[in-house]
């Protein structure tokens, strides 16, 4: 009951069958990222022994500038909550919005033990028991109203004394290489009814600030790919060719990675950056 009543305050429809089509839509770009998700790791981009259960290896083969863009999206939230684990020492809670078919469940239940016997994760729910708590939203918001982002937004920042929240999604969308990402979507009936909020790493900002978040961070997955280590950047640029850095470029200015604590001085929250 409490479940439905959380998600009745995110998220509204006027119709169950206009409720239908934009969750197929969404479904679609869902079953489109784990399918890339699961090419980039059968040539090498990363380890993943779980999602070849969740996905099958499509024959496509995707291109370069795709594979990179998820290694870039997989190692900046794995870098990030691998510091929200070392400044809690495991002793949290995850809460994975919107995890879809993510394997990041399954990859920590792997480190647990290492990590800490007492550690701890909490997907598609959550516990409050004042527990430090992150929260991660991989292209989620984007699929929400401003309103109900924020709403979002503001009940993770009220119910939690200690927290981080990890975004990931579009951003620079004003422009023309953005109104073509807007018009693809859409003829594939997924409207990205929270566009407006990805104007900018500023605005990516503000909305955090703004509902509740103490401190707030964004990067572009192009500047990050530049901070990535460079012998990481060796081992995957030797995967394939890439013959068109540009268009690498011009993807990854179009997404980033945004983050915000709320309390945990003691822990040292504020400090994690990227």
């Amino acid at each position: 009951m409490a479940t439905r009543q959380r998600e009745s305050s995110f998220t509204s429809c006027s119709s169950t069958s206009s409720c239908d089509a934009d969750d197929e839509g969404v479904r679609g770009t869902c079953e489109d990222a784990s399918l890339c998700k699961r090419f980039a790791v059968s040539i090498g981009y990363w380890r993943d022994p779980y999602i070849q259960h969740f996905v099958r290896l499509s024959k496509e083969r995707k291109a370069p500038e795709i594979n990179r863009g998820y290694f870039a999206r997989v190692h900046g939230v794995s870098q990030l909550m691998k510091a929200f684990l070392r400044k809690t020492e495991c002793h949290c809670q995850i809460i994975n919005l919107g995890a879809g078919m993510d394997t990041t469940f399954w990859r920590l239940k792997m480190q647990a033990s290492p990590l800490q016997p007492h550690s701890r994760t909490a997907f598609r729910g959550h516990t409050s028991d004042g527990l430090p708590t992150l929260l991660i939203a991989e292209c989620v918001l984007v699929y929400m109203t401003p309103e109900q982002s924020a709403n979002l937004l503001k009940w993770a920042a009220n119910s939690f004394e200690v927290a981080m929240f990890i975004n990931y999604e579009q951003v620079n969308m004003g422009d023309r290489f953005g109104q073509i990402m807007i018009e693809n979507l859409r003829r594939r009936q997924c409207d990205l009814a929270g566009v407006e909020t990805c104007k900018s790493l500023e605005s990516q900002k503000e909305r955090l600030l703004s509902n509740g978040w103490e401190t707030a961070s964004a990067v572009d997955m192009m500047e990050l790919y530049s901070r990535l280590p460079r012998a990481e950047v060796s081992r995957i640029e030797s995967l394939e060719f890439l013959d068109e850095m540009e268009l690498l470029e011009q993807l990854m200015q179009h997404y980033c990675l945004c983050w915000a604590t709320k309390g945990g001085n003691e822990l040292g929250l504020k400090e994690i950056t990227y």
